[in-house]
Formats: C-alpha cells, sequence, structure tokens
C-alpha cells in the first residue's frame, strides 16, 4: 500500500523529532520543516498529501503559510495550536484549516484525526450522483468543484462536506448533531463552533448576507437549510 506523505511543519524539535517518530510508525512517510520558509519551500517540492502546520513558528505565522498554501491548493490542513488559542483556531478555520489539534495532544490522536481528514479526501463518490445544482449553486463530486453563478468557489474540505450535505437536503432543515457527526468524525468532541466557522466561511465565500441569507438558513437551536429551488428561483 502507497504510503501518504505528511509534511509537518514545526520549529520545536522536541515535538517534531518524536511526533515525525511516532507518524512513521503508523504507516505514514514525514517531512519535517522547522520554519515557515521551509514549509513553504517543502510544500511545493514534496507535494504533500497532508500538512500538520504550527500557529506559531520562529520565522512567521503559520496561518500566513496556510494562506499561501491555499492559494495554490486545497491540501488538508490540520492546524496545531497552543492551549487557549481559541481566536487563532477560529482564524485557521475561516483561513481554510481543515482541522486544528491542541497541544498537548498525543501521537495516536494527531494520527487518528490525520487518517479521518484523508478518509473524507479519499471517500469515492456514488454513482449517479456526481452533480449537485441547486438554483446557481452546481457542486461537481468527482471533480470536487463548485461554482456559484458560474464563478469557481475555493472550498476546504469540510467547507465542501458541509455544503454537500446542504445542497442534498435542500429545503430541508440539517440538524447540527448529524452534519457533526457526518463531517467531522464520529468521536469528534470539539466544540460545536467549528460548525458555524465553517457555515460563515460558505456564507462569505457564496456571497450570502449573514443578516438576510438567500442560500444558508440558520434555524435556531436545531440546524440549517439550504434553501430549495422553488425558493431561489421565485427571488429571481
Amino acid at each position: 500500500m502507497l504510503r501518504r506523505r505528511i509534511l509537518l511543519i514545526e520549529d520545536e524539535e522536541s515535538i517534531s523529532e518524536p511526533l515525525a517518530s511516532a507518524l512513521e510508525r503508523d504507516g505514514f512517510d514525514v517531512v519535517v520543516a522547522a520554519t515557515a520558509a521551509q514549509g513553504r519551500e517543502r510544500f511545493h517540492a514534496e507535494s504533500p498529501d497532508l500538512v500538520l502546520l504550527d500557529v506559531m513558528l520562529s520565522d512567521g505565522d503559520g496561518k500566513d503559510v496556510l494562506r499561501e498554501i491555499r492559494s495554490a491548493s486545497r491540501t488538508p490542513v490540520i492546524m496545531v495550536t497552543a492551549r487557549g488559542e481559541e481566536l487563532e483556531r477560529v482564524l485557521g478555520l475561516e483561513l481554510g484549516a481543515d482541522d486544528y489539534v491542541t497541544k498537548p495532544f498525543s501521537a495516536a490522536e494527531l494520527a487518528a484525526r490525520v487518517r479521518a481528514v484523508l478518509r473524507r479526501v479519499d471517500a469515492p463518490t456514488s454513482p449517479g450522483e456526481a452533480v449537485l445544482e441547486v438554483g446557481d449553486v452546481r457542486m461537481e463530486l468527482d471533480r470536487h468543484e463548485v461554482k456559484s453563478g458560474g464563478n469557481a468557489v475555493e472550498l476546504t474540505v469540510k467547507e465542501f462536506e458541509v455544503l454537500r450535505m446542504l445542497l442534498e437536503n435542500a429545503g430541508k432543515v440539517v440538524r447540527r448533531e448529524q452534519l457533526i457527526r457526518e463531517v467531522w468524525d464520529t468521536s469528534w468532541f470539539g466544540s460545536t463552533k467549528t460548525l458555524d466557522v465553517h457555515v460563515s466561511a460558505l456564507r462569505k465565500k457564496l456571497g450570502d448576507n449573514p443578516s438576510s441569507p438567500r442560500f444558508i438558513h440558520t434555524v435556531r437551536g436545531i440546524g440549517f437549510r439550504f434553501a430549495s429551488s422553488e425558493e431561489l428561483n421565485a427571488r429571481t
């Protein structure tokens, strides 16, 4: 079986060395970068399957590295943050991170997060369901592409999956717990604010006004609903 390549961008050797060894024992190939500059260089040189990216680096901000990655690629990124850096986590998710893990963490937990994200990336498309289209929002599942009004919309893996579930159930309410369970993982134990961050990012990318949304509507205390084709057509 082909080993998946992980790029670990971490400036603390006391973390990067044992973590790289643990991930390699778990079946991954690991490339380590000790600075933001090295991380950028090795991302383009190595074409990793996933990036583990520390928020605080000695020569720069991990969020800037994330911005650069997202400008050219949808490679999944898991941010690594210190305990209490909730604002950093939220900003990272808004910029396109697919998940985050908080220090201190176990190698087993991180490996489980890596596998969960890669499973979502690798999930096969169901036959006959290659395209979802509601109003002028079109999702091509096999190509992992979204267009709104004919314009390409760049989404992270999790944003894509949240939107997929909403489009599949257009006109119906999708409960928060269902979105968390299906898009994240059955073992997810983080804050459900993560879901709100992703929905907020989706609205922004689709050009939705959060105070008077056209596409994604909040059903308070229950979940979210994507407008039906009939609703959208009635507004045009």
